[in-house]
């Protein structure tokens, strides 16, 4: 039986990488400081003898930390993952994203793992050409996409000095069930959910015609599990859908009023994956189309009931400095 560690593993990908590795039989051990995460997102598995779960900050972990003993694989989810916030908290964001990860690479390399597979952003492309392969230039406009960039390369670092076998995947745009509710202004579909719940308008960002690579987060799962189990390592792998949805085509989904408020700076108007490689290397594709995916989440809208709120005057408030600074 097969043994693997997910950090962040009751967070929103992280609780679904459980749900694929608990089926396909793995004993999994779970560390997560529940400062997003969730234990009802893992309160299906309560009674399985094969799921652990530790409740402590990665950057508390030590090389030598049993929770590296004897293990296969790591998916390293954990981190800081609200983007807007970022510019206010560099040196947390800095210090999650990076020392946390160094955590993990020395537990990993300490204790002779199969494979670390890394959950990167695509943030790290800034306002890139589309369709985005993993050759394009690196422009970081923001501290969070900084610090994801940066534990990219300390995890690369890893594989290139100690040998450690790693493979890093730049996600898009992931969504779906157990997203994000709590906590700072991020991303869309917790918003919109919370908003449509409490029969508020949708705040759109802009015209509504940006585009994003969203892609469903079961998809996303066993993308990750494709890269743990290949033959090849030090690779860098694309993840999105390879189809761009507007944000107007979502509304239009969730069915609502719309208020549109200012676009942002520093953000992109497409995010496109080009996944030729991630296919071609590992015979992954998605699986979910978007308005199954939209579906899903709308089947299990309760889920966001104690979402935050957002309107546009608090939405305003909150990205005050975002605008201050990247204007």
């Amino acid at each position: 039986m097969k043994t693997a560690l997910i950090t962040g593993g009751a967070g929103f990908i992280g609780s679904h990488m459980v749900d694929l590795l608990l089926s396909k039989n793995y004993c999994v051990r779970v560390v997560d400081n529940l400062v997003t995460g969730k234990y009802i997102n893992l309160a299906h598995h309560s009674n399985n003898k094969n799921l652990l779960v530790d409740e402590r900050d990665i950057r508390s972990l030590s090389d030598s930390d049993s929770l590296f003993k004897n293990l296969d694989y790591i998916f390293h989810f954990a981190g800081i993952g609200d983007i807007v916030p970022s510019i206010d908290k560099p040196e947390e964001y800095l210090s999650v994203n990076t020392q946390g990860t160094v955590k993990i690479c020395e537990g990993a390399k300490f204790n002779s793992i199969s494979k670390l597979v890394y959950a990167a952003s695509s943030s790290c492309y800034g306002i890139a050409k589309v369709p985005t392969d993993e050759d394009a230039k690196i422009e970081t406009e923001y501290p969070y996409a900084l610090s994801k960039y940066l534990g990219e390369c300390i995890v690369l670092h890893w594989s290139k000095v100690y040998k450690l076998p790693v493979n890093v995947i730049r996600i898009f745009n992931a969504y779906g069930t157990r997203s994000k509710t709590s906590g700072a202004y991020g991303a869309v579909f917790g918003v919109f959910l919370k908003q449509k719940l409490s029969g508020k308008p949708f705040t759109v960002v802009g015209d509504g015609t940006q585009k994003r690579d969203f892609l469903y987060v079961t998809d996303v799962a066993n993308a990750f599990y494709e890269a743990s189990i290949t033959n090849k390592s030090g690779e860098i792998y694309n993840l999105g859908a390879g189809n761009p949805q507007s944000i107007n085509y979502l509304v239009k989904l969730l069915g609502g009023p719309i208020k549109n408020i200012p676009s942002r700076p520093g953000e992109p108007k497409v995010t496109w994956a080009n996944i030729s490689k991630i296919v071609n290397d590992l015979n992954w594709e998605p699986k979910v189309s978007f308005e199954e995916g939209v579906k899903k989440i709308l089947q299990n809208i309760d889920y966001w009931r104690d979402a935050p709120l957002w309107d546009e005057e608090s939405i305003k408030v909150a990205t005050k400095n975002w605008f201050d600074n990247l204007h």
